[in-house]
C-alpha cells in the first residue's frame, strides 16, 4: 500500500510542470509577436486569439528536435479535436521567424494547422516564469542544421477568453502534454 502511494505521488510530481510559477487562476502574460502559419509570417497577439475561445499556449524548446517533432505532429493530427471544443493552439519556441516558417508547414509537423510564434529573446517564456536553457554549441537539429538559440522548458498554458490560466501542463511525453491539453480543453467546455 505504501509504494502504491509513494508511485501515486510520484507519479502525480512528474506532470507538474519543472519549473513553472503560472498556475492556474494566474492570469496570462498577454504576448504578441511574430508567428508563422503554414509557411506564413503574421503578427500574433494572444488578446485577439482569445476572443474566439480558450487558448492552448504551448511552450516548447526547438523546431526540428525529436520531442518537438513529435509534439507539433500530435497537435496536428488532433486539431480537429481543438477546435471542437472551441480552443486554438499556438506553439512558442525561441526559434527565428525564418525557422518557424519552415516548421509551420512541413507536413510531417505542423503541416500547415496552427501558428507558432517566436520568442526569440524569450521575453514571452520568462512572463511565463519558464526555464530557459543554452543549447550546446554545437547541438543540430534533425535537418543537421544548427540550432543556435536558448531553449525553453516544455510547457502548456490553457488560458481561458478571460485571460486566466485553466490548467498548467508539464514534466511529461511530448505526446502526453497533448493528450492532457486537450482533456483540459474538453473539461473546459463540458464543465465536468
Amino acid at each position: 500500500m505504501k509504494r502504491l502511494l509513494a508511485t501515486g505521488l510520484l507519479s502525480s510530481l512528474l506532470t507538474l510542470p519543472a519549473w513553472a510559477a503560472i498556475n492556474a487562476g494566474d492570469t496570462a502574460p498577454d504576448f504578441t509577436t511574430q508567428a508563422s502559419m503554414n509557411g506564413k509570417s503574421f503578427t500574433y497577439a494572444l488578446k485577439d486569439a482569445l476572443k474566439k475561445g480558450p487558448v492552448v499556449v504551448y511552450f516548447y524548446p526547438s523546431a526540428y528536435t525529436g520531442g518537438c517533432n513529435l509534439q507539433a505532429h500530435t497537435f496536428s493530427i488532433n486539431k480537429e479535436k481543438f477546435d471542437a471544443v472551441g480552443a486554438t493552439i499556438v506553439g512558442v519556441s525561441l526559434d527565428s521567424i525564418k525557422r518557424l516558417n519552415d516548421f509551420s508547414a512541413d507536413p510531417d509537423y505542423c503541416a500547415g494547422k496552427f501558428a507558432v510564434a517566436s520568442d526569440a529573446d524569450g521575453s514571452i517564456a520568462k512572463s511565463y516564469q519558464l526555464n530557459i536553457r543554452p543549447a550546446k554549441e554545437d547541438a543540430k537539429d534533425t535537418r543537421g542544421i544548427v540550432i543556435g538559440h536558448d531553449m525553453a522548458e516544455r510547457t502548456t498554458f490553457i488560458v481561458t477568453p478571460d485571460g486566466k490560466v485553466a490548467a498548467t501542463v508539464g514534466g511529461v511525453t511530448p505526446d502526453e502534454n497533448v493528450k492532457q491539453s486537450l482533456a483540459a480543453v474538453e473539461k473546459l467546455k463540458t464543465g465536468k
